[in-house]
């Protein structure tokens, strides 16, 4: 059996499977945040404050904040 990868979301231990996805571990996080992230209302930065897509794939130890969609955007420009 394979552990589950433990990622951290807003300073919060989620767990989640091998493979999963930045939208997963969100979603583990809060299901309704996970939707508005989905949908593209709300944004995720990495621990460097860089966007990361829903696809994105995850790493034990990820660390990842949500913010609004708009700070997503404009952390992508700079």
């Amino acid at each position: 059996m394979t552990e589950p990868v433990t990622v951290f979301v807003n300073a919060r231990a989620v767990r989640v499977p091998p493979g999963a996805t930045v939208l997963d571990a969100v979603r583990a996080f809060d299901p309704a945040e996970g939707d508005a992230f989905a949908a593209g209302t709300r944004g995720v930065t990495d621990s460097r404050g860089l966007p990361v897509p829903p696809a994105g794939p995850v790493h034990g130890g990820a660390i990842f904040r949500l913010v609004s969609a708009r700070a997503a955007r404009v952390a992508g420009t700079e």
